[in-house]
């Protein structure tokens, strides 16, 4: 055998690392027929219908394409009521990954939310995070307790590998004035509200370190810990040696426990869970579970959901996916940035970030920019991505006046995993390039009816014209 043919072919570096059994037939409405659909829907893309949709990148949470080992493991559900064999396979696994002792499921992670957080604060506490994404804070409110975001500062222009970490000094100086009213600090790894950057192992010591200086509990947010661990392997110094798996387990050792909504990480379409080092709070999680998912060893789940997650969370560490799926994304952004977009660098793993305050300056903040790309996407080509701007983190002013404008204006385009081809991202670029080419027609949009925590999905919206 020649030394040419002995080598190994070159494989690009964004090819999937899975090859395609079945298939699903995806939508092509008419423009007609996406207008329509939006007027009906109050100009929010949540109320539009999925068979409305040609490419639906608003959420990676439950929307990921399940292997072949995770469909034969649904057959190998144990639907008993308590004591099933599939939590037992689910805690063992989860009890390996993470090293903690105590393992509730949980039906989502907003449930895992709603009873730790609920357990944790009381009116007139803190919670302090790197950010707190809106299902977080609505359990934090709650509890009638204060949410705080610390993220580290990114400068405009500026490329933090780590830009999710939390801001450290920030933090100390709260802890300063304020320990006595902070009850937990948690970290979201990745930090999805934050442009979904990864958090440094460093700043998870750091964190630690300040937490134990002053008595707080630390938590992590791990939805997305496989993917965070992976990109620490990419770039931080001293990791570049050890597996994702390895890296999420030096991570998990650093906190007092997690909860994760195991519709991204988990790979399938339902789940989550609390883990957890201290005995007595997860007695008094699982009274709560009880009264509100279920028997602590189904949590709201079936046996065949907990089946498939157990394998889920075995699948996501695989460094070949991991890959792929970083470089899938980072494909994606250069490619929506030399469309003309303003992308927000460096990307990470489940979505690539646009700013869209950037991008539509003439219309102001209270006029939901994010929305207007975001409806302009869909109008042009079917394309439906999350807007992440005022209308979900803006803050009502309670005398009555402007809502307080969020932080930025981002668009988050995200990747449901093993579902889209490279095909489907190409189209997706092409409709992005075709609205940046008119965004200065772009115009906003007004709140005519809103709920209370987590507007953003039941709000309906009108043209700011009309």
């Amino acid at each position: 055998m020649s030394e040419l043919t002995s080598e190994e072919p070159p494989v690009p570096p964004f090819m999937e690392p899975f090859r395609i059994k079945a298939v699903e037939p995806i939508p092509f409405p008419t423009a007609e027929e996406r207008r329509d659909a939006l007027v009906a829907a109050g100009w929010n893309l949540f109320r539009v219908p999925a068979r409305a949709i040609t490419i639906d990148l608003l959420t990676d949470s439950g929307t990921a394409a399940m292997s072949a080992a995770q469909w034969s493991a649904l057959m190998r559900g144990d639907e008993s009521y308590a004591g099933a064999r599939s939590f037992e396979r689910f805690e063992a696994v989860v009890r390996d990954l993470t090293g903690y002792g105590e393992i509730l499921p949980v039906h989502q992670g907003r449930a895992a939310e709603r009873i730790l957080l609920g357990l944790l604060l009381r009116p007139g506490d803190i919670s302090v995070s790197n950010t707190h994404f809106d299902s977080t804070r609505a359990s934090v409110e709650a509890a009638g307790a204060q949410a705080v975001d610390l993220p580290v500062p990114v400068a405009p222009g500026e490329l933090n590998p780590f830009g999710g970490d939390l801001d450290t000094g920030r933090l100390r100086d709260l802890l300063r004035t304020s320990a006595d009213r902070v009850k937990c600090v948690v970290l979201t790894i990745t930090n999805n509200a934050g442009g979904g950057q990864p958090v440094s192992v460093r700043n998870v010591k750091d964190v630690r370190q300040l937490c134990d200086a002053h008595g707080v509990p630390l938590y992590l947010d791990a939805s997305r810990f496989a993917e965070n661990a992976y990109l620490v392997t990419e770039r931080e110094d001293g990791y570049g040696h050890l597996s994702p798996r390895e890296v999420a387990r030096v991570v998990f050792e650093l906190a007092d426990g997690c909860w994760a909504s195991l519709k991204k990480d988990g790979m399938a379409n339902i789940g989550g869970l609390i883990a957890l080092r201290d005995a007595g709070l997860a007695a008094r999680a699982r009274e709560q579970l009880i009264a509100f998912e279920g028997f602590p060893t189904y949590g709201g789940l079936a046996g065949r959901d907990l089946e498939a997650l157990a394998e889920g969370l075995l699948e996501v560490v695989e460094p070949d996916y991991l890959r792929y799926r970083a470089e899938c994304a980072r494909w994606f952004g250069e490619q929506l940035g030399l469309a003309g977009l303003p992308v927000l660098q460096p990307t990470g793993c489940h979505a690539v970030y646009v700013d869209a305050g950037a991008m539509l300056p003439h219309i102001p903040p209270q006029q939901l920019p994010a929305t207007a790309f975001a409806n302009a996407l869909y109008l042009a080509g079917g394309v439906r991505v999350t807007e992440l701007g005022t209308l979900v983190f803006g803050r009502r002013d309670p005398d009555g006046g402007p809502d307080v404008p969020a932080p930025r204006e981002l668009v988050r385009f995200t990747l449901p995993r093993r579902v889209y081809t490279l095909s489907h991202l190409e189209h997706v670029v092409d409709v992005a390039e075709g609205v940046w080419s008119k965004a200065d027609q772009l115009t906003g949009y007004r709140i005519v009816e809103q709920g209370g925590a987590l507007r953003q999905f039941t709000a309906v919206l009108r043209p700011a014209a009309e």
